[in-house]
């Protein structure tokens, strides 16, 4: 029996179980109120399925494959780092954070090498299918926001605590759109400056949020 090779699977594992308890820090930082919100995992798992409908539904000549292991694995250093946002730490010190982390993780396990440099590829953003899986990861967050904006789990005048509101360009967001969600958007358009489909996404979760489909889903 190949002990090692059984240990390091269930280690693996035991080690990614972490986190469906680590909860997103960004719902935690807007005062998200509701009875569950959103962990580390599921945004995984929500990223996974977002990426395989966009791929089919616009047909994208890519390695859908690829991207899919690419999303398993994009949050690994968050098991030891925990979810660190843009307003805590500059970008460069996150990745180099982050890839210490992760090679500490898969110490002697996986393959390493071979996972560290599909993470390479997916940070440094060098193929189509780094650049699509990115701009998944982004929108699955954008879409959140407007789900949780529509259940009514945000309160934009409830937040004494929250530092983001110090930022200019949070600010600015807020004052020029007509809700919490669209702002959020908004302040990630910019990620998707290179594809139409994800900008007329974008544009339509503005104007419709998910009312339409869901009114579309009872008839």
């Amino acid at each position: 029996m190949k002990c090692k090779n059984i240990e390091n699977s269930l280690k693996f594992y035991l080690l990614c179980n972490k986190l469906k308890d680590l909860i997103r820090t960004g719902w935690k930082v807007w005062n998200v109120k509701r009875d569950r919100i959103e962990s580390v995992a599921e945004h995984i798992y929500g990223v996974q399925m977002l990426a395989i409908a966009i791929y089919k539904e616009f047909e994208y000549d890519l390695d859908i494959e690829k991207v899919i292991y690419m999303l398993a694995i994009h949050e690994l250093e968050e098991i030891k780092i925990g979810d660190l946002i843009w307003h805590d730490i500059a970008a460069s010190e996150k990745l180099e954070k982050g890839k210490e982390a992760v090679h500490s993780i898969l110490n002697g396990m996986l393959n390493i090498e071979d996972v560290e440099a599909m993470l390479d590829e997916y940070n440094n953003r060098t193929t189509k299918e780094a650049l699509f899986a990115h701009h998944c990861d982004k929108l699955e967050c954008d879409i959140q926001a407007k789900l949780y904006d529509e259940e009514k789990c945000v309160d934009i005048n409830s937040q004494s605590e929250n530092n983001l509101l110090a930022n200019e360009i949070v600010k600015e967001k807020l004052e020029n759109e007509d809700s919490w969600s669209n702002a959020w958007i908004e302040f990630d358009r910019h990620y998707y400056e290179d594809d139409q489909n994800f900008i007329d996404i974008i544009n339509y979760l503005k104007e419709y949020g998910f009312l339409e489909i869901k009114k579309k889903s009872c008839n």
